[in-house]
């Protein structure tokens, strides 16, 4: 069908965060360092148009909402050029301790969250 699978937008959700977190200076790598995980508990997709094979897409992600323990996030992927939206999401990822219950999120953590993940 040369239309791009629907779950490699997932992909494209997680290649966002994981950049994201890398420019605020959190790394999955000092995440886990500092003791905590952040699982996926749920995602969402809403296909608006389909990609193909070879088109260039931008992904872009702010943040939901800042929970005690959770982290939402929102995405919107969009074809360049032009800014076509093709999906926009959401995943929620809760931070969790050595022990695998919910943490509170560190305030260091939440801050540069909050300033780095703006609207």
């Amino acid at each position: 069908m040369r239309v791009v699978h629907h779950t490699e937008y997932f992909v494209w959700f997680e290649v966002a965060r994981t950049e994201l977190l890398r420019s605020l200076g959190l790394p999955y790598t000092e995440i886990q360092r500092r003791g905590f995980n952040t699982p996926l508990v749920e995602a969402f997709a809403q296909y608006k148009a389909p990609a193909r094979y070879d088109d260039e897409v931008e992904v872009s992600i702010r943040l939901g909402k800042l929970g005690r323990s959770s982290i939402r996030l929102e995405y919107e992927v969009t074809k360049v050029p032009g800014g076509e939206v093709l999906c926009t999401g959401h995943t929620v990822h809760v931070l969790i301790g050595q022990d695998g219950r919910p943490a509170p999120m560190p305030d260091d953590l939440r801050v540069r969250l909050t300033q780095g993940v703006s609207s």
